[in-house]
């Protein structure tokens, strides 16, 4: 796995305000980084996490106004980025998160929330998937974009499918008046781009689903975008909803990155709702799957996702970054007919939106990742020790 600064960065390049994370060898700790042109700037001794810069009244302004230490180039931060052929002498990038807890939707698109009712029925069996879904769509068809969730007519259509026994949880969050918001990895857990993506041994139907992430503040303030990797096992969350956390929080299972993108004249909510993400699986074995998932077709506004998440019944005082969800469940069969799709180690899975650049990573066993040893505690220790509390 190789990376470059001009594959990962958004096709305007630096052109707006791009923040990142970065582990600095130097002071055995991490730093925030303005990427600008071709530098690399640590501006830690302004804004210690890449919190603190989501609670600036106006964090693209400030991003772009602070100065800071130049530590190398997009080339070398990029390319040393890689575990394989890392120099750890060398600072890498990291996840474009820190404090923020890190939550999820589900079931946000109309295509998403038929497999989620798919694996359900299926009990986590990619065997009888294929049926199931026949069953389904000839039941409520496959295009529910325009339904409005909570709505006179969805509940109408949730009277139908129960008289026909056909109703589901998925159902209920996908087209009732609550939304799916789910804890998808405690802060600092996450892993950034050309990191190792974990996949737990126990299952043996998994795929990517390739997201929009928002960073929001405490305020409920949406300030930034960029693209994650809800890392699902279909089989594990097909056996049991109780079982989400099973299925979703594992080593490395959460993937965020390459970097925030804040708003600012060159990006906006709009253009958040108007993007379109793509993906692509490379295997060792040949395989390869593409998809894609577009904004538009959401079921849920992200304000109205924000508000669900974040109000007078849940504060998050560190802020939140929130996956927004995947309309993209991928059915290609890999080694069987009617197998479906799962998982191998050593997949090259990129995901990628204009504006947002590129998120790579290759998956491995959960237990084959680096383990999750740096936490909030180690966090503010190093940045004490640095003076930057």
């Amino acid at each position: 796995m190789q990376l470059t600064a001009q594959a990962c960065l958004p096709h305007d390049g630096t052109s707006g305000a791009l923040a990142a994370r970065v582990w600095r060898p130097d002071v055995d700790g991490p730093s925030i980084v303005a990427l600008r042109g071709d530098d690399v700037i640590d501006i830690t001794h302004i804004f210690a996490t890449m919190r603190d810069l989501c609670e600036a009244p106006d964090p693209a302004s400030a991003l772009k106004e602070a100065n800071g230490e130049r530590i190398g180039s997009l080339a070398e931060l990029f390319g040393n980025t890689p575990p394989d052929t890392r120099n750890p002498a060398r600072p890498w990038l990291l996840a474009p998160v820190d404090l923020q807890v890190i939550k999820a939707a589900g079931v946000t698109f109309a295509v998403s929330m038929l497999e989620r009712v798919i694996e359900e029925k299926a009990r986590g069996n990619p065997a009888a998937a294929a049926t199931i879904r026949q069953e389904i769509v000839a039941l409520v068809g496959d295009d529910l974009s325009k339904l409005k969730p909570g709505s006179s007519q969805a509940m109408a259509l949730k009277k139908v499918l129960i008289a026909q026994g056909a109703w589901s949880q998925y159902l209920e969050v996908g087209i009732g008046p609550d939304a799916e918001i789910f804890t998808k990895a405690p802060p600092m857990a996450a892993v950034g781009t050309g990191s190792d993506a974990g996949l737990h041994p126990s299952s043996s139907w998994n795929n990517p689903e390739p997201e929009l992430v928002l960073a929001v503040n405490s305020r409920g303030q949406i300030v930034a975008a960029t693209l994650g990797n809800d890392v699902n096992l279909r089989d594990v969350e097909g056996r049991s909803a109780l079982l989400l956390g099973k299925a979703k929080d594992n080593n490395a299972s959460a993937t965020i990155g390459p970097c925030l993108r804040f708003f600012d004249p060159t990006f906006s909510l709009d253009d958040v709702r108007q993007t379109t993400i793509s993906l692509t699986v490379v295997g060792e074995d040949g395989f390869t799957l593409e998809g894609f998932s577009s904004m538009s077709q959401i079921s849920r506004d992200p304000i109205d996702l924000v508000g669900q998440m974040m109000g007078p019944h849940h504060q998050y005082p560190d802020g939140a970054m929130l996956f927004l969800g995947c309309m993209f469940a991928p059915v290609k069969d890999r080694d069987a007919v009617g197998g479906g799709f799962t998982h191998k180690e050593g997949d090259i899975v990129t995901i990628s939106a204009p504006k947002l650049g590129t998120l790579v990573n290759r998956m491995k066993r959960t237990d084959r990742c680096p383990p999750w040893t740096f936490g909030n505690s180690h966090l503010m220790r190093n940045l004490a020790k640095r003076g930057l509390l």
